[in-house]
């Protein structure tokens, strides 16, 4: 049985006048894992997963071939009883596995799990890359099992889509949100990271990059791990608001940076929900910032409630508070949780401009962005992201922000530092 607990890093209070409560709170499960140790036995067909391989021409046979490993370093890793498929894509998509006879999906077994290899070691590179395609397929495929509500996959590319116009991809991307999630990788230097963020962010996945294809198994075999530990699917984070309240925004903060706001469904006038996808035991942070009419000295408001719900039934509840004071020793104070996110938000746009810059041949621009990109590195101590910056630019001064683009920087640097930028360094009480 999982537990879930919230908790509400703020200070609640506001000067004469002040209207906007910021607030971090933390969701928190506990035997969530333990949940799906034994579900494809116990409960058959509770989860589904479905692993997307490029095939197309730039992979190349050395490619396809570590792309196979890794699938089947990823169909090791499912747990008995979990309904899979194999899909190749390139400028279609087509399932190699299961055969046609056997449907959409099959239930992982021994016996299936080794025709699942054998198939795999049919693929072969040819033809271009359209991932829309691959996409539409995977949410066809989850739409033959509607009573499955934990549904994973897994995409692997290593170019640009240019087998479709940029509109058609994101219109299938569009259609496949809230059908599952998937996490992304790309493998190589010849993919667009925006690209495969975009599709990462909006199936509530994960982007990374995987510098060689030797790489592979282990970065699937991860993957897939980390999915079969995810006993808890149809979450989500519910905001309440008092009624003349604006909520500014919710956005994931921890473990990695994501904007919840637009992707808001009504419960009632002055509640929204918020997606999380599916959780194994861990915690994550979520920023909440409301705007609230502004009340006298002394006056005392809920500002939100922010509750953790299951299926549509609430399990944790954390209460964002506001109180207006005259007291500047108490107003000026920045909860130190919000000022952190606060800084690693700004990390994440200013090296996503600063590289985007870099590639267009902005290097003024470019050296502004990174240079403040150094500076929020250094003065958060997060020595990871100072690192990786510290090979995409020359520091002279951190504490100013002053630096030179690094002649020679390699494009896999640039790629790393840019999947990186998302990630977040855990803010502790």
């Amino acid at each position: 049985m999982a537990d879930f607990t919230a908790e509400v890093f703020q200070n609640e209070f506001l000067p004469d006048g002040g209207t906007d409560v910021h607030a971090i709170v933390r969701v928190t499960s506990t035997g969530a894992s333990a949940a799906t140790a034994s579900a494809g036995l116990s409960d058959p067909g509770s989860a589904a997963e479905v692993i997307l391989i490029d095939t197309s021409g730039s992979m190349g046979r050395r490619g396809v071939q570590a792309a196979g490993d890794a699938a089947k370093a990823a169909l090791a890793e499912i747990v008995d009883g979990t309904l899979f498929s194999i899909v190749s894509g390139n400028g279609t998509a087509q399932i190699v596995y299961p055969y046609s006879h056997q449907g959409a999906l099959v239930p992982m077994s021994a016996h299936t799990r080794g025709e699942a290899n054998r198939a795999i070691e049919g693929l072969r590179a040819n033809g271009g890359t359209a991932m829309g395609t691959w996409l539409t397929l995977a949410r066809q495929i989850f739409e033959t099992v509607p009573y499955v509500t934990k549904r994973h996959a897994i995409l692997l590319t290593d170019g640009v889509n240019e087998g479709e116009t940029q509109a058609s991809l994101q219109a299938a991307v569009a259609s496949c949100v809230g059908a599952y999630q998937c996490d992304c990788r790309g493998v190589g230097d010849q993919w667009r990271v925006d690209e495969v963020r975009g599709i990462a962010s909006a199936l509530l996945g994960t982007v990374d990059l995987i510098p060689a294809p030797e790489e592979m198994a282990a970065e699937f075999e991860a993957m897939m791990r980390a999915s079969m530990s995810r006993g808890i699917a149809n979450s989500e984070l519910r905001v309440w608001v008092p009624q003349g309240a604006e909520l500014l925004f919710v956005k994931q903060v921890s473990p990695t940076l994501e904007d919840l706001t637009s992707r808001r469904t009504v419960v009632n006038p002055l509640t929204g929900a918020y997606p999380t996808g599916a959780w194994s035991d861990e915690s994550r942070d979520y920023h909440v910032a409301v705007r609230l009419p502004a009340r006298t000295l002394g006056q005392e408001q809920l500002a939100a409630r922010v509750q953790f719900s299951l299926g549509g039934d609430p399990v944790a509840q954390a209460l964002v508070k506001a109180k207006w004071s005259n007291d500047d020793s108490l107003t000026t104070r920045i909860d130190p949780a919000v000022a952190a996110y606060t800084g690693q938000a700004e990390l994440a746009t200013v090296i996503q401009e600063g590289l985007a810059a870099k590639a267009a041949g902005q290097d003024d621009v470019a050296t502004a962005k990174l240079g403040r990109a150094v500076q929020l590195a250094d003065s958060t101590g997060n020595d990871e992201m100072t690192t990786r910056l510290k090979k995409v630019v020359e520091i002279d001064d951190a504490d100013t922000g002053t630096v030179r683009l690094k002649k020679g920087a390699s494009k896999m640097d640039e790629m790393s530092l840019d999947t990186a930028s998302t990630k977040t360094s855990r803010v502790r009480r």
